[in-house]
């Protein structure tokens, strides 16, 4: 967890509780890898290291926090598959030496655990599948005249208060929020008429799917597995807000994997880099403006439920009858699997 001073600086940080963790962890493990985490440098070589760093640095956490305070439960997320595979799609060559790397780091954490006599539940949130459309909400939303946009500085920004309609775009799900309840029906026609749209949800199903949170959009929309939504609103590069060129998970109303990018049409953008790192350590204000504007470019996403069930996350466990015998379970249930275990204690 980043620390952002008053002035506008940022240090790349960790969270622990208790606050004792952090300084000990830090001490015997090294910093944390955060420039790797996520952005151009994720699962790439980097100076953070090889393209693993990240997720053998938590594995060797998972180690330590087990080694000097045994939790009874540690939830540990080993991020390494996310960014080839939405980088360049679960085809593409370099995956097997992905999933190489990252079945190294499971395995040996996994002997370690059974080592120390805990047991392990390996679980996956989803399945990328190959993507070849995105989808662009808040664009059609201002081309039917419900987005509000202000201009600031030659930018364009979303005037969320103002708008009629606007979308939440989360990989292959948006959150398509509604002003006026008597819209609904209209905005909904015209999203269907979106080519990558699969299902939409409102009220009771919504109600069914136990989703409609207070602050879930008044449409819930699903991409076919083969689409995914971007946030984008901008109908003129020139006019992108400044955040769209950088990595800005906390400015950009919706997930940007984009992010993962380095623009292609920088000659030089390690050198952009360098000198944009050069101008914040003599005091300049400075954007790390490196980011494309092309969303044709990711080739993996995840969200909607995969049209091939080989695409579907996996639940594996050493322990027996912990799972269910179904071939296949609700995601819904993995919770229960959990409590079950401690039950059973």
């Amino acid at each position: 967890r980043p620390m952002y001073p008053a002035d506008g600086r940022k240090f790349f940080d960790i969270y622990s509780w208790p606050y004792n963790i952090r300084p000990e962890i830090t001490r015997d493990l090294g910093a944390f890898p955060f420039p790797a985490f996520w952005g151009p440098a994720a699962g790439v070589h980097s100076p953070q290291g090889e393209p693993d760093a990240v997720s053998r640095w938590i594995a060797n956490a998972a180690k330590w926090m087990e080694s000097h305070h045994k939790p009874s439960l540690n939830l540990i997320y080993l991020p390494h598959l996310d960014y080839n595979l939405q980088r360049h799609g679960p085809g593409h060559s370099s995956i097997p030496d992905d999933l190489k790397r990252i079945d190294h780091i499971v395995g040996d954490l996994f002997d370690f655990l059974l080592g120390q006599g805990v047991d392990a539940l390996i679980l996956s949130e989803y399945g990328i599948t190959e993507v070849e459309k995105a989808i662009h909400l808040n664009r059609l939303f201002r081309e039917q005249g419900w987005l509000t946009i202000k201009e600031e500085l030659g930018h364009e920004l979303i005037d969320f208060g103002a708008s009629k309609v606007f979308a939440v775009a989360d990989h292959q799900v948006a959150h398509v929020y509604i002003q006026d309840a008597t819209m609904i029906r209209q905005v909904r026609t015209v999203i269907e008429s979106v080519e990558g749209v699969d299902w939409i949800w409102s009220g009771e199903d919504k109600a069914k799917q136990g989703i409609d949170h207070g602050r879930s959009g008044d449409l819930v929309v699903f991409s076919k597995d083969w689409a995914w939504f971007t946030y984008y609103y901008w109908l003129d590069d020139q006019k992108a807000p400044d955040f769209a060129r950088c990595v800005d998970i906390h400015r950009k109303p919706g997930y940007d994997p984009v992010e993962l990018f380095l623009d292609p049409a920088l000659k030089f953008p390690k050198l952009k880099i360098v000198q944009r790192l050069l101008q914040k350590k003599l005091g300049f204000r400075m954007l790390m403006d490196v980011i494309p504007l092309d969303a044709t470019l990711v080739k993996g996403s995840h969200g909607t439920r995969p049209a091939d069930e080989r695409h579907f996350p996996v639940i594996l466990s050493n322990t027996s009858g912990l799972i269910p015998d179904d071939d296949c379970i609700s995601s819904v249930r993995v919770a229960e699997v959990i409590k079950s275990y401690f039950s059973d204690q």
